[in-house]
């Protein structure tokens, strides 16, 4: 269900529509958009009444939402939601014209390697930094990541080169100490339908970047995203990484046709990460100009100085020097749709 105000309505009429909601045993989703303010509404199990709500002061109408996902829907909030994240060098947004790139290795190895990386991703003209300090891994003999080690390692990064951080958490646990280091708190694809995971990141008070799973539907991806904004935290970009099928010439699918599905159904941003989506060096590029070409929101790429000798993803991780080529190549084609790059 969804209340939707008028465009001159008060915040003492919105604040009693979400306490008047909440008195029904209900959760309200107050959701300002660029005209008016829509408030929807879960919880309920069934039909909810809406005499009493569309009596109210302030309130024009009360409209069913279908879909299950709700607040993640576009009949909620029809204009795009813009997540913004602060960095150290200025503001970087996800939904708006810019194109948000983000760079950086797949696992923080060491201090000297994460300053390495971090000084050409910064000379590139990136202002994300990726990284990761916990690494689920399919072997248990892998490498595991540094851990609260290496977040450390990335809040230095912050500190000395100015850029905001990205970084997965893969647990709870780990979340509270990402949640302290980070600016944009990852969950990634194998965690995607972890429920209790994303209900935490719903309390946190830093944009969630949620990968897609490697089996999931549209459907399944943005009821995730759901889960995330049903506790509170409506800084969700979606990001697409490559799905499992039977082509074996790539190490994933990277399914590009979803970004315009999701902006037809949704309002939140989607990203698109052409490294896991291929696993493969030579790909990354010609996919990433697809992306920024396909509407994306932005390009999360695996960038490392020594990919040969990389404890995580190697084969799948561009050079410093393609990075650079790469972020060239996204701003001439993001000017042609009218973008820029931020």
């Amino acid at each position: 269900m969804l209340v939707v105000m008028q465009s001159h309505a008060t915040e003492e009429q919105i604040r009693a529509v979400c306490e008047r909601i909440e008195a029904l045993g209900l959760r309200a989703h107050p959701i300002p958009g660029a005209a008016r303010t829509a408030v929807g509404i879960t919880g309920n199990s069934g039909e909810i009444e809406t005499g009493t709500l569309e009596s109210m002061p302030g309130v024009i109408e009360c409209i069913p939402v279908s879909k299950p996902y709700k607040l993640v829907s576009r009949d909620v909030k029809e204009e795009n939601t813009i997540v913004r994240v602060p960095t150290p060098s200025g503001e970087v947004t996800f939904g708006g014209t810019a194109v948000a790139i983000v760079g950086g290795p797949c696992a923080v190895e060491s201090r000297e390697q994460a300053f390495t990386i971090a000084e050409r991703v910064r000379d590139a003209g990136a202002r994300l930094f990726r990284g990761g300090a916990y690494k689920p891994r399919t072997s248990p003999y892998s490498f595991q990541g540094l851990c609260e080690q290496g977040l450390q390692i990335l809040a230095e990064v912050r500190a000395k080169f100015g850029l905001g951080i990205v970084t997965e958490a893969i647990d709870n646990e780990s979340l509270e100490l990402v949640e302290k280091y980070a600016d944009v708190i990852q969950i990634g694809a194998r965690n995607m339908q972890n429920f209790s995971l994303l209900k935490r990141a719903g309390h946190a008070r830093k944009p969630v970047l949620l990968k897609r799973g490697m089996s999931a539907t549209l459907d399944e991806f943005l009821m995730a995203a759901e889960y995330v904004m049903s506790e509170g935290n409506y800084q969700v970009i979606l990001c697409e990484r490559g799905v499992r099928t039977f082509t074996d010439h790539t190490r994933n699918t990277l399914d590009l046709s979803v970004v315009p599905a999701v902006q037809r159904r949704s309002h939140l941003p989607i990203v698109v990460d052409p490294s896991h989506g291929t696993g493969r060096r030579n790909k990354v590029l010609p996919l990433s100009r697809a992306a920024v070409a396909v509407g994306a929101d932005g390009i999360l790429v695996e960038v490392h100085h020594d990919p040969a000798h990389a404890l995580s993803d190697g084969p799948q991780s561009i050079l410093p020097e393609e990075f650079e080529q790469l972020i060239g190549e996204a701003r001439s084609i993001a000017a042609v749709l009218g973008r820029t790059l931020n």
